[in-house]
Order: C-alpha cells, then sequence, then structure tokens
C-alpha cells in the first residue's frame, strides 16, 4: 500500500507519521511518500519520519521528493495538506479584514475567501496530476478551507472525501469528561466544515447530551469559548467556528489586540523545526501539540483505511464514533463522495451527480453503478460501510441544499466512497445559517474558479459576516491587494 503526502514538508506531518506508526494494523503502509517544494524543511522531516517508523519498529518504507508526479506514481491514496503562500498569506489573512471591521479567519470571511482563491486553482491541478498518475487513488483533503476545496475536487469529478478533525476532537474530550472509552461516544454531527453543531452525543447507543451539560457545561463552553447559557438554550454544542459568527464583534476587538494566530504557529513552528534536526528525536515533541489539528493522525489513518477496503479502529470507524440519529430519520442517505452520472444541471449550467433516492428507492454507488438499497433508515446505510464524519456531497441528505453542496455529516464509508447518513430536519436556527453559507461557497467557488472582481464581491456580499455594499467592496479590493501573486486574473 503506498501513500502520498501533498505537503509533506508541513511541521504538522510527524503527528500523521506517529499516527501511521502506531495504527498500522488498520492501515498497513507499505510505501509511504512525502511530496513538497521546500526541500530543506522536507528533508528534515523525512529524516525525523523515518527515525519515528523505525522507533516504532514500522517496516514501511518512507522517501520524499519535491517531484510531484513522481511521488504519485502508483499511489493507492493521496492526502492533501498544503497551504498556498505558507504563513505569510494566512497572516494576512487574519489581519487584513480586521481594517474594515470584519473577523480576520483563515477558513471563513474575507480571510476564508483569500485562501480559497489561492488553494482551489493549486489543488485541482495535483488532483489532475493524480488522475494522470495514479488514476484510482482516492484523495483525502484536509487543505482549508475543507467545504470549498472538496466541493472544487468533487465538481470536476475527483474520487475525494474532506476531512476535519473538529468532530473527533470533541469525541475525545466528550469520552474524557464522562470518563469512558472514546469508541464507546457516537456524535450526532451536522452542518458544512467549521459550521457544525453536535445535536446528540450517545454512550452505548443511549443520549448522555443533557447530562454531559449539566454536569460539565462550564468546561465545555470553556472549550469553545461560548457563554454556557447559550448551551443551555440552544441544547446543543457548537463547533468554537461558530465564534466567528454568535460573537462576531467581540472576536474582532480582541484579535485587534494580539497577535495574529498565523504569527503564533510560524514561532512554533521555527521551535519545532530546531527540534528536528535533532538526529536523536525519535517521536513527535510535546511542542507540536500547541501546533493544532489534534487527532488528525487517527480520523485520517480510520478514513483512508475505510477508503482502501480496510477495517475501521475499535469498531467504530477510527474512535470517530458517529451516528445520524437512528430511527428517526426523515430524508434518504447518498452516496456522494464519488460523482457518478450525470443527473441534470445546476444554476451554472454544470451537470451534477445523480441525486439519490430516499424511502427505500435505489441510491447511486459511487462506482457509478445502481445498487439496490434501501436508502430510508439508518440501519441498512451503516451496514454499507464504517460509520465516519467527512465532508461529502449533500445529494439531497439535508433537503434544503442544493445536491452538490458539500456538508459534514455522519457517512458509511467504504471503497466505492462515503454515503451520508439519513439526518434529523435541521432547526431553522441552525439550517438558515447553513443555507448561507451555503451560497456563499457556492459563489467562492464559482470566483476561485473563474477568477474576476465581480465575482469575488458576489462572494463576500453574500457572506453572513460581511453582507453590506462597502465592506464587501473595500474587502474586494484589499483580497486582490494582498494576494495579486497568487491570482492569475488579477
Amino acid at each position: 500500500m503506498k501513500l502520498a503526502v501533498v505537503g509533506g514538508g508541513s511541521t504538522y506531518t510527524p503527528e500523521l507519521i506517529d499516527g501511521f506508526a502506531r495504527l498500522r494494523d488498520v492501515l498497513p503502509v507499505t510505501e509511504l511518500v512525502l511530496i513538497d517544494p521546500a526541500a530543506d524543511r522536507l528533508e528534515l522531516i523525512g529524516a525525523l519520519a523515518r527515525r519515528i517508523f523505525a522507533r516504532q519498529d514500522h517496516p514501511g518504507r518512507i522517501t520524499w521528493t519535491d517531484d510531484l508526479d513522481a511521488g504519485l506514481d502508483g499511489a493507492d491514496a493521496v492526502l492533501l495538506q498544503l497551504r498556498v503562500g505558507g504563513q505569510a498569506a494566512r497572516n494576512q489573512d487574519e489581519t487584513w479584514p480586521l481594517e474594515c471591521g470584519c473577523v480576520g479567519q483563515e477558513t471563513t470571511g474575507a480571510g476564508g475567501l483569500a485562501k480559497a482563491l489561492r488553494t482551489v486553482p493549486v489543488v485541482l491541478d495535483i488532483a489532475e496530476r493524480v488522475r494522470r498518475r495514479c488514476p484510482d487513488a482516492w484523495i483525502v483533503d484536509f487543505t482549508n478551507p475543507v467545504g470549498i476545496v472538496t466541493r472544487a475536487l468533487l465538481s470536476h469529478g475527483h474520487k475525494t472525501v474532506g476531512l476535519c478533525n473538529v468532530a473527533i476532537g470533541f469525541q475525545r474530550k466528550f469520552a474524557t469528561l464522562l470518563g469512558v472509552a472514546p469508541e464507546r461516544v457516537e456524535l450526532e454531527h451536522v452542518g458544512l466544515n467549521h459550521l457544525t453543531w453536535e445535536r446528540a452525543v450517545r454512550v452505548d447507543g443511549t443520549d448522555v447530551l443533557p447530562q454531559l451539560l449539566a454536569a460539565h457545561g462550564d468546561a465545555v463552553a470553556a472549550d469553545i469559548r461560548m457563554p454556557r447559557p447559550l448551551l443551555d438554550q440552544l441544547g446543543v454544542v457548537p463547533s468554537y467556528y461558530l465564534r466567528y459568527f454568535y460573537q462576531h464583534d467581540a472576536v474582532v476587538e480582541e484579535l485587534r489586540t494580539k497577535p495574529s494566530r498565523a504569527a503564533e504557529v510560524a514561532a512554533i513552528e521555527r521551535q519545532l523545526l530546531d527540534l528536528y534536526a535533532d538526529p536523536t528525536l525519535d517521536e513527535k515533541p510535546e511542542l507540536l501539540g500547541r501546533r493544532g489539528g489534534a487527532f488528525y493522525s487517527e480520523a485520517a489513518v480510520a478514513l483512508t483505511s475505510s477508503l482502501l477496503g480496510g477495517g475501521n479502529l475499535n469498531g467504530t470507524a477510527g474512535g470517530t464514533g458517529v451516528t445520524a440519529g437512528r430511527g428517526d430519520a426523515t430524508d434518504g442517505s447518498n452516496s456522494g463522495s464519488q460523482p457518478g452520472r450525470s443527473g441534470g444541471e445546476d444554476s451554472r449550467g454544470e451537470e451534477l451527480p445523480v441525486r439519490a433516492a430516499g424511502g427505500g428507492q435505489s441510491a447511486q454507488v459511487a462506482d457509478g453503478g445502481q445498487t439496490p438499497r434501501a436508502a430510508g433508515d439508518g440501519e441498512t446505510v451503516r451496514a454499507a460501510g464504517d460509520v465516519q464524519i467527512v465532508n461529502t456531497l449533500n445529494n439531497g441528505t439535508l433537503p434544503f441544499l442544493p445536491d452538490d453542496a458539500v456538508i459534514e455529516v455522519p457517512a458509511a464509508v467504504s471503497a466505492r466512497g462515503a454515503s451520508p447518513l439519513p439526518l434529523r430536519p435541521l432547526a431553522p436556527l441552525f439550517a438558515g445559517l447553513v443555507a448561507n453559507v451555503t451560497a456563499y461557497e457556492h459563489l467562492a467557488l464559482d470566483a476561485a474558479l473563474k477568477g474576476g472582481r465581480d465575482r469575488v464581491f458576489s462572494a463576500l456580499l453574500a457572506h453572513p459576516l460581511i453582507g453590506q455594499i462597502d465592506y464587501a467592496n473595500r474587502l474586494t479590493d484589499q483580497l486582490i491587494a494582498h494576494n495579486r501573486e497568487h491570482l492569475t486574473w488579477a
């Protein structure tokens, strides 16, 4: 089994390597290639990766290269974890929007759009080369903004599933608070990437979210940095990224008074690279935990194993512990991680995959064939693969969204792709925001694919964190000015 990691020179790569080494029975990697244009960093991280494998007696071979095509040859799966423009571009994403009184963040708002515009063309070029060099390989996207990038890949017909560590992070934290093993905890996680809510926390099938909030609500609120009364009122646990929406003005003031997260990460990275240069270091350093992306390796191993036809961890999909609400589903499940035959057009005149039918009708599977499958209940879909929380095509799962929207929900994952489990209806308080951000993501992808000031302006005007003509105009001009070197049309 050959895996390729594009962006292998990231200082976070040793976390991924550690997961591959520890979980080799789940994902038996025989060859791992790290691909990155930053040759100096790649040398340091590649050598450390080999030492980590050796320490844990992993027999796999690790190589590294700055030649993308050579690194991709023969890969069974390709993991994308790249940052176009590096931490310097991220620092800009997190600072110039503040001048307009808007949140500065690399995955949402104007900064998130800037990152999408830089990233989508690069990722699509990489994916085309994956198609040529290893056409059967799955692409696992961890590159932010995951929802937009995954939607771009799927709209161009690539075998792709998007991955985020928010859900597994919650699952592990809740397990600790409840004093139970992580594999016993399942989450009812729903929304878009970085715009999700935990609607249930089940231990051995019983929802204990009310008890969790009653006993540990202060700790949960502190972790996501939101008021405890809000959790009690909503009865759900929002992702900490909802702070940018629910407390936008307060967050803007907070961000104006401290260094950017990019500056903090850049300082950590300098320390990490010094540590990685130590030839006696053969494990991931503790400092790496401050870099971000906790539990990414466990989630990546579980997802990759399932996509390549392997099993999961602890019988619960890599410990990601998910469910979509058994027995009370109201819509069908739909295979959405690999586009199949065309089933219509969206408003841009582009072909869309067939919408999988609900209510006991056949659902299209990822290999393009039609497999009769009752799609009206979660247990039937669950049996089709390991259940994990991923980013994949909506295809009717949330009926108020377009089929080609990318949602982050529990899905049955197998070698055929990811099929979302049926979901209970989403309350208007949450559905309204999801629909609004989905419309923005549609316009953001249009701007990333076609370019042009007008498209950038439209996306910013549609974003719920902006939504005003003056702000959208100023932010459009700033975005283009700060990213001109990355935008061919500018």
